[in-house]
C-alpha cells in the first residue's frame, strides 16, 4: 500500500498539469505570445542589360517606393528609339500615300497616254486602207499590206494597255496593300513602345519602402537583365511571426488587435493586427495520435504591426500581447 501512494501522487500531479494545459485556452488573464519580426528582403535588378552609369543610394539608406536607386547608360536605348521612330515615320508616310491614291497629275498623264495610243491606232488603220488600195492596183506589195496590218494590231494592243493603266490610276491602290501598310505601321509603333519601356527600365526604382542592405555592383559594371544590384529590406508593412498552440487556437482570430513589445527598456508598445492564421499545424503528428500529441501542435500566426518610428528590425524578438480572455468573454 505504501508503494502505491507515490504513484498515485504522481498521477494526480500529471493529471492536474494536463488539465491546466488543456483548460488554459478558456481561462482569463493576459495571453502573451513570443515571436520574431519576419525577415523580408528582395533582390533588385534591372529588367534590361547595360552598363551601370550611376548608383544613387548606398548601404543603410532608407528609400521610399518609386525612388530611383540606379540608372544605366541610356545612349544605346535612345539611339534605338530614334531609329525606330524614323522607321515608323516612313511607314506612316507610305500608308498615307496608299490611302490618298494617285495624284491628279498622274491620272492626267495616263489620260494623255491613252489619247496618244488612240491617235496611233487611227493612223495605223488608215495605213492599212492605203496598203489595201495599192495592193488592188498592183502598185503595192503584199508585204507592205502585212506590215501595215501588224502595225495596226500593235497599236490596238498598246491602246488597250494604256486604257487599263488609266483605270488602275483612277481606282487607286489595292485594299490588301493598304492593309499591309497599316499593319506595318502598327508593328513599328509597337516596337517604339517596347523601346520606350526599355528606356524607362534603364532607371532602377525601389518596389517598396525599405532599407538598402547591400550594394552588390558598382558604377561602370556591365549587368545582365535580372542580375542583383541591390538587396532591399522591406519595412512596410512590418510582419511578426509567432505561433499559438492548439488549445489556445480559439483565443485568436484574424483582425484581432494586439500589442507588440520589444525587449528595449522603456519602449512603447506598438499596435498590431492579426492578419493571418495558418490553417494547418506547423508540425505533423505521428500516424497514431494521442490526445497529448494533438494538444502539442502549433499554428503559425502573422501579425501586421504599425511601426511609425522604425524601431523594429528584421529578426528582432518581440512579445505579442492579446486581449484578456475574461474581458472578451464579458464583452460578448
Amino acid at each position: 500500500m505504501k508503494k502505491l501512494i507515490p504513484i498515485l501522487v504522481l498521477l494526480a500531479l500529471a493529471g492536474g498539469g494536463y488539465w491546466w494545459w488543456t483548460s488554459r485556452a478558456t481561462s482569463g488573464g493576459p495571453f502573451v505570445l513570443q515571436g520574431n519580426v519576419e525577415v523580408r528582403q528582395v533582390n533588385i535588378g534591372f529588367k534590361v542589360p547595360g552598363r551601370l552609369a550611376t548608383l544613387d543610394v548606398d548601404e543603410g539608406a532608407s528609400v521610399k517606393q518609386g525612388q530611383k536607386l540606379a540608372s544605366l547608360d541610356k545612349v544605346y536605348f535612345q539611339d534605338t528609339l530614334r531609329q525606330l521612330r524614323a522607321q515608323a515615320d516612313q511607314a506612316a508616310a507610305n500608308l498615307a500615300k496608299l490611302e490618298a491614291g494617285n495624284r491628279p497629275e498622274e491620272i492626267a498623264q495616263a489620260e494623255a497616254a491613252v489619247a496618244e495610243r488612240e491617235a496611233a491606232a487611227i493612223n495605223a488603220k488608215a495605213a492599212i486602207d492605203r496598203a489595201a488600195q495599192l495592193l488592188k492596183t498592183k502598185a503595192g506589195t503584199q508585204k507592205a499590206y502585212d506590215d501595215a496590218l501588224a502595225a495596226s494590231r500593235q497599236t490596238d494592243a498598246q491602246l488597250q494597255s494604256a486604257r487599263q493603266a488609266l483605270r488602275l490610276m483612277k481606282a487607286g491602290f489595292r485594299k490588301e496593300d493598304i492593309a499591309t501598310a497599316r499593319a506595318l505601321l502598327a508593328e513599328r509603333k509597337a516596337t517604339i513602345e517596347i523601346a520606350e519601356r526599355q528606356l524607362a527600365d534603364a532607371d532602377l526604382a525601389a518596389p517598396s519602402d525599405g532599407v538598402v542592405l547591400s550594394r552588390v555592383r558598382e558604377a561602370g559594371a556591365i549587368v545582365n537583365a535580372g542580375e542583383t544590384v541591390f538587396v532591399l529590406s522591406l519595412t512596410n508593412p512590418v510582419w511578426v511571426r509567432t505561433y499559438v498552440s492548439e488549445p489556445d487556437l480559439g483565443r485568436v482570430r484574424p483582425g484581432m488587435p494586439v500589442e507588440v513589445r520589444t525587449d528595449a527598456p522603456g519602449a512603447r508598445p506598438l499596435k498590431g493586427t492579426i492578419g493571418f492564421i495558418a490553417t494547418t499545424a506547423e508540425f505533423t503528428p505521428k500516424t497514431v495520435e494521442t490526445r497529448e500529441l494533438r494538444t502539442a501542435l502549433v499554428y503559425r500566426i502573422r501579425i501586421v504591426a504599425e511601426d511609425p518610428d522604425g524601431v523594429l528590425r528584421q529578426g528582432m524578438p518581440v512579445s505579442v500581447g492579446l486581449p484578456d480572455a475574461t474581458n472578451e468573454a464579458g464583452a460578448k
